[in-house]
């Protein structure tokens, strides 16, 4: 069994300097710029120091072993924790000062499975799409949209709690998209389910890619061998 280890995350894809990171001439249109991300929680440090981009499009890959600050990461760059330095841009706009505007344009998907098991699949997403100001109408669409693409409508009208883990897993990541947003972080999206339902996932995010120039964030992927 590996050990956890509990050094922080410290990574810089960017080369380190001091002051603000200078994005990078090499033709990409950046989505995303982590910029010297640091998060303590009293004497402890999480996160050390940490920037990197993300270019649109782009599916980025975040890993590490248990204990390393990742999930802390995606937690900042969603605005749900406010780091102890550092910033993050999401199209240009800075999550210190645009936090709303951020957020909408965002969508995450949790380690945890968040949804409420005594609706249905289609109740699920209508949930989350007025939560997001969506109106009656388009809660509908988006959702059977989102219930299409995920491999699901057959099961719209079905309890969440009759799903398989690796079906409740793939709503999660429709919920994520319900707000049709231009950047997508996904925190261990794979987590507890088995090979099949796995690569059902794989694919869900590989047609998320093909439907246009989101950009994506994954943190901890397995390998597919």
């Amino acid at each position: 069994m590996q050990e956890s280890i509990k050094s922080p995350l410290s990574i810089t894809i960017n080369e380190k300097q001091e002051g603000p990171i200078h994005l990078p001439d090499d033709g990409r249109e950046v989505a995303v710029a982590v910029q010297r991300l640091v998060k303590t929680f009293g004497k402890h440090e999480a996160v050390r120091d940490v920037s990197f981009t993300i270019g649109k499009g782009e599916i980025f890959g975040l890993l590490g072993p248990n204990g390393a600050g990742k999930s802390t990461t995606i937690n900042m760059m969603c605005g749900y924790l406010k780091p102890t330095a550092g910033d993050v841009s999401v199209n240009g706009l800075s999550l210190s000062g645009h936090l709303r505007a951020v957020k909408r344009v965002i969508g995450v998907v949790p380690q945890e499975i968040a949804l409420y098991k005594d609706l249905n699949s289609l109740e699920n997403l209508e949930f989350f799409g007025k939560i997001y100001g969506l109106s009656k109408k388009e809660c509908r669409q988006r959702a059977e949209q989102l219930l299409h693409f995920v491999g699901l409508y057959d099961r719209r009208k079905d309890a969440i709690e009759t799903f398989s883990g690796g079906m409740q897993r793939r709503i999660n990541i429709a919920i994520g998209l319900i707000n049709n947003p231009d950047f997508l972080m996904m925190d261990e999206p794979t987590v507890g389910v088995d090979p099949q339902s796995r690569e059902h996932i794989f694919a869900t995010i590989e047609h998320i890619r093909e439907q246009g120039p989101r950009s994506s964030l994954r943190c901890r992927f397995f390998n597919r061998s």
